[in-house]
């Protein structure tokens, strides 16, 4: 297989992926794999969640910041994120030995500000009204021209990092489909790169906030569209903009289908990994799952892996969530 095929992206070949996974792995945790039966049982289909909450700085991000920063000269890095990003390349750094800034919207989570922070990394907070992430990030570049700017999902060593968790869960076991979260697309790409890697046949269904459908409504056009705005869902995670050039080239060919999921079921989901699974998870997280209860008739007898993304959630988000109905 070959996946030199991408023109935004010449450099994502079989050769590198092959680096990446045998090289990033040592500086990684495996994922957890966890059994829904109850979950299972309700929807007559057969789920085991893939959560990287336990992976380092709380998310999957971290393969994808690990494996970008360490892989260039710059000892001066610039990133934009809603959170888990930035705790990954700030905590990448401390690692590397490298300084970073990193452009955050004010209504971040609290735990994810305070986490940049915890790594030695500078957390740049705007009003997104006011300028956009990009734009401040471009700002921050031109003041610092020696700087490197990291991006969370369009880039190919991100998608590359991310393909690892992708080997890890066709690995593990024989699914049908494999359910990722869709906000930039740095994750699922990295799931897609990763089955056609190893020319597997699983499916790939991507979840995305409906209130941010953007990456739903380009698959359904067969051309990239953007959201006017940051959309506002609870899914803070995939408060994207649009998909990433390298990763609209992978998933429109790469996703069988996105279920667009209200942020009622997205919370459902979230409070069913509590009570049901014992895991703490992040709205973002919680999408795959949520996924499964928009559309159940979907997954019928299907063997399905949801990737649960990360755990990192405010406190008061979090307390809301799980005492509030309904109950599933």
């Amino acid at each position: 297989m070959m996946l030199a095929s991408y023109p935004s992206a010449p450099e994502l070949t079989d050769a590198y992926v092959e680096q990446v996974w045998q090289s990033l792995p040592a500086f990684v945790r495996p994922t957890l794999f966890v059994p829904a039966t109850r979950l299972s049982a309700e929807l007559g289909c057969e789920i085991t969640i893939a959560s990287e909450s336990l992976q380092y700085t709380g998310s999957f991000k971290f393969r994808a910041a690990y494996n970008l920063l360490a892989s260039v000269p710059q000892k001066n890095i610039v990133a934009a994120s809603s959170g888990n990003f930035g705790q990954a390349v700030a905590y990448a750094c401390q690692l590397l030995g490298k300084t970073c800034t990193v452009v955050m919207p004010s209504t971040s989570a609290q735990v994810k500000i305070a986490a940049v922070q915890s790594y030695g990394g500078v957390a740049d907070l705007i009003e997104v009204r006011e300028i956009s992430r990009a734009g401040r990030m471009a700002q921050l570049l031109e003041q610092s021209p020696d700087a490197f700017g990291a991006q969370a999902y369009d880039d190919y060593r991100v998608v590359a990092g991310n393909s690892t968790l992708g080997k890890e869960i066709l690995a593990y076991s024989h699914f049908d489909t494999i359910v990722a979260p869709v906000g930039g697309g740095g994750l699922s790409s990295g799931i897609v790169v990763a089955r056609d890697h190893l020319q597997a046949t699983t499916e790939i269904v991507g979840a995305e906030p409906q209130p941010g459908n953007d990456a739903s409504r380009s698959l359904q056009a067969g051309r990239l569209i953007k959201n006017e705005a940051e959309p506002h869902t609870i899914a803070d995670g995939a408060r994207t903009i649009s998909l990433g050039q390298i990763n609209w080239e992978i998933l429109q060919h790469g996703l069988a289908e996105i279920i667009e999921v209200p942020d009622a079921q997205t919370l459902a989901a979230l409070k069913h990994c509590f009570l049901y699974a014992n895991l703490k998870v992040e709205p973002t997280g919680a999408l795959t799952l949520g996924a499964l209860l928009t559309n159940p008739e979907r997954f019928k007898g299907k063997r399905v892996c949801c990737i649960v993304s990360g755990g990192n959630v405010d406190p008061t988000v979090y307390a809301h969530a799980i005492t509030s109905n309904p109950t599933l």
